[in-house]
């Protein structure tokens, strides 16, 4: 059994200071999709686009028009949960490939480069979708969400290579806490922007700047990925040290992926870890991916409100992230994360109850998650890190990340469903808590000292 067996002591690379900030800085650069395009701009601007294109009247409190992409009858309000959920079925296929070849690749940073390029690329194409151009704007979507799954990907696969077991969840917090100060300063100036060049009773000129801004996000995501090119180095795997001289990266990625697939069994308790984060960080995701939509067409709250609460998000989550990456060093990770799951429940149920037209409530609800965000998702991370056998970053963080930064799909799909048969938004947010109860009692039944110990690694000092 994989339980018994003895752990290998795998000491990580060494690393400089230097390294470590290239790598949080390409937390600074992607944060801006994230934040300004997911969380804030993209589902109340492609629901309009949407419903232009279901014939509804712009500036409508309300509609229930459809549109007909590929001939299938689709509510307006749910094509954008929609397509999320599409977005993470292409995912499954193309993020463990891509982790694959990751661990037999002598240039990782290639690899991080072609994919936040793309990624950055199909963002600033939003600039094209004008009008009734709702299918343009799902497929760029398409292309920008898988591009940045990943980039994550290989990105992720950085982490157990800059510190060893006590250090990674400092590391790995800091890097979503410069990641949420990177997006909140992008999303701040973005406030700027829709403040002093949006004019009541014109929701043209707001459905223009929330392309642009959506576009800002593109541009800057390109940029600042330009820095952690630089500074990051190559740490090769043994899986790509092997490979020099022969073979194709790509073949012998699937290959391999193939060969990870049939012995994935072996690790009984990482796939069990991997289904508890699953469950709970879909529904982390989903909250995070349609707040905007729910405070839009649901609270019915103007898009300086909702862009001052996500702002008041970021930079809560900053300190945060900071503030439970201390308390799992005392603590430990594992009984943390327990915690954030319990806080995150009481959002759900919060949310539930926040009246409509009542920006103060709903910023005061912001803070409370931007509180418990950024440590829940740091600590999920740095905790998985510790449960993937040596040499195998890459493949693991490709599984990971199918429900990781944007990339939920079964709250989403619930969301949406419950939206087309009840038409209500605040129903839709309920069926969201099932994720984190039953994600909960999965991550509670995990012995996560005994599942690193069987992925063959040394367990930190606390759990």
């Amino acid at each position: 059994m994989a339980e018994t067996v003895s752990p290998t002591l795998h000491e990580p690379p060494s690393s400089t200071r230097r390294e470590r900030r290239g790598w949080y800085l390409y937390d600074w650069a992607n944060s801006a999709f994230q934040t300004t395009v997911i969380t804030v701009f993209l589902g109340p601007f492609l629901t309009t686009v949407t419903e232009l294109a279901a014939g509804c009247e712009l500036g409508a409190d309300s509609c229930e028009g459809y549109v007909h992409p590929l001939g299938i009858r689709v509510a307006a309000g749910s094509y954008y949960p929609y397509l999320i959920s599409l977005s993470v079925f292409l995912t499954v296929f193309v993020l463990p490939v891509m982790g694959a070849i990751a661990d037999r690749s002598m240039h990782k940073k290639r690899l991080l480069a072609t994919a936040a390029f793309t990624g950055a690329a199909a963002t600033t194409a939003f600039a094209f979708v004008t009008g009734e151009r709702y299918l343009l704007g799902g497929a760029l979507f398409l292309i920008a969400n898988i591009s940045f799954g990943a980039a994550m990907v290989v990105y992720n696969s950085f982490l157990p290579q800059l510190g060893g077991p006590d250090e990674r969840d400092g590391i790995s917090s800091r890097g979503w806490a410069i990641g949420y100060l990177g997006g909140g300063l992008l999303l701040a100036l973005n406030l700027v922007a829709v403040t002093m060049l949006s004019e009541e009773g014109n929701p043209q000129r707001t459905l223009d700047l929330a392309r642009w801004s959506i576009v800002s996000a593109g541009v800057w995501w390109a940029a600042f990925t330009l820095v952690p090119l630089r500074w990051l180095r190559e740490h090769p795997a043994a899986a790509a040290a092997a490979r020099v001289g022969g073979g194709n990266v790509l073949t012998d990625g699937f290959r391999q992926l193939g060969h990870t697939l049939r012995n994935i069994k072996a690790y009984p308790l990482t796939l069990f870890f991997l289904l508890a984060f699953l469950v709970y960080n879909d529904g982390i995701q989903t909250v995070i991916t349609l707040a905007s939509q729910y405070g839009t067409k649901e609270l019915r709250l103007g898009q300086s409100t909702l862009i001052t609460t996500i702002l008041l998000v970021q930079f809560l989550a900053f300190g945060g992230a900071l503030a439970l990456g201390a308390l799992a060093g005392r603590i430990g990770a594992w009984k943390t994360l327990l915690i954030s799951l319990v806080l995150w429940t009481g959002v759900i149920i919060a949310a539930f109850r926040l009246p409509a037209e009542a920006p103060l409530p709903f910023m005061i609800l912001g803070g409370a998650i931007g509180l418990v965000l950024g440590g829940s998702q740091a600590l999920s991370r740095s905790l998985f890190s510790q449960l993937i056998p040596a040499g195998k970053e890459g493949e693991y963080y490709g599984f990971y990340e199918i429900s990781d930064k944007g990339t939920s799909w079964l709250g989403p799909l619930a969301f949406g469903l419950v939206f087309q048969l009840t038409a209500s938004y605040r129903v839709g947010l309920v069926s969201l808590l099932i994720f984190f109860v039953v994600g909960f009692a999965l991550l509670a039944a995990v012995p996560i000292r005994r599942a690193i110990v069987a992925a063959g690694n040394t367990p930190p000092r606390v759990l």
